[in-house]
């Protein structure tokens, strides 16, 4: 069976669901919760959830949580190799979440901000057939560095590699220009429509799966509940309806959406199905409070 090896973020979660906007200098009354996240971890706990049999995931937390967080990768079916940092935290995310479902990130990278060639070992490649890099790990100079460490490995080894973008806030920190080089060599990109403007310059959705697919081969620009387009070499192959799903959190539905995606492409779909299939885990991702899967 072939494996899929996910690298970049593990997050400590702090998820506070505010039916009222947030209200200044005063309270706000939420639900709030504690949850493991990261969009790298979500991606690979959502992929192992859809039927992906081996998933592995490469990451960096602070000792403050590493057990914790190891605990629960493999109760989700991941095998996790962690280093652990022994200076800065894990990385915590607090996620604020609306009336409408729609989440705000307050993030502090923390120990994820150390992710580097020193972490990688080699051996992570054996039996992988699916190489995904979360986006979060290209907006560091150490995580580029282990990217293009891992993109040249998969290229020799002939393993396709993803990358999901992430971030459009990060991504204007760092330049469009200096993103797209650091994805260079990947195969496949995985953003939202947000992102996908941004990299291309334009808001149809079409358009931008159109121009990313003719320069990185394939790209599947998720929509949210107008579905997924879904095009290679520059031509649109499928626009994929949303499944039906009630949001209450959208954290993590790109995540899921790229885990389902990502275990139907290990077992043989091709594009359009594995779209469908993201689609599919993604809406089912916003029924949930935090990007995991339930237990």
């Amino acid at each position: 069976m072939t494996a899929l090896l996910v690298i970049g973020d593990v997050v400590t979660d702090i998820v506070a669901l505010h039916g009222r906007p947030i209200a200044p200098q005063t309270d706000t009354a939420a639900r709030i919760a504690v949850r493991p996240g990261g969009s790298a971890a979500n991606t690979a706990a959502w992929a192992a959830r859809a039927g992906a049999g081996d998933v592995r995931l490469l990451s960096r937390v602070g000792a403050d949580s590493a057990e914790w967080h190891r605990a629960e990768l493999l109760a989700a079916g991941v095998r996790p190799r962690l280093a652990v940092d022994g200076e800065l935290a894990t990385a915590v995310v607090i996620c604020l979440v609306d009336g409408a479902a729609e989440r705000t990130f307050v993030t502090d990278t923390g120990a994820a901000g150390r992710l580097g060639p020193d972490d990688w070992v080699p051996g992570l490649l054996e039996g992988v057939g699916r190489i995904h890099l979360s986006g979060y790990l290209l907006f560091t100079e150490p995580g580029r560095r282990l990217a293009a460490l891992v993109i040249a490995a998969a290229v020799a080894a002939r393993v396709p590699v993803s990358v999901d973008p992430a971030s459009t806030g990060f991504i204007e920190r760092l330049g469009v220009r200096e993103f797209l080089a650091a994805a260079e060599g990947t195969a496949l990109l995985l953003p939202n429509l947000a992102e996908a403007r941004l990299l291309t310059g334009t808001d149809d959705s079409v358009a931008a799966a159109e121009r990313l697919s003719a320069s990185w081969g394939e790209a599947v620009v998720k929509l949210g509940p107008q579905g997924a387009v879904a095009a290679r070499g520059g031509t649109v192959l499928a626009h994929v309806p949303a499944a039906d799903g009630e949001a209450v959190d959208t954290t993590g539905a790109g995540d899921a959406f790229a885990g389902g995606f990502l275990a139907a492409r290990l077992a043989g779909a091709d594009l359009a199905e594995a779209a469908v299939a993201g689609c599919r885990f993604g809406a089912a991702a916003v029924g949930v409070i935090g990007g995991r899967p339930p237990r």
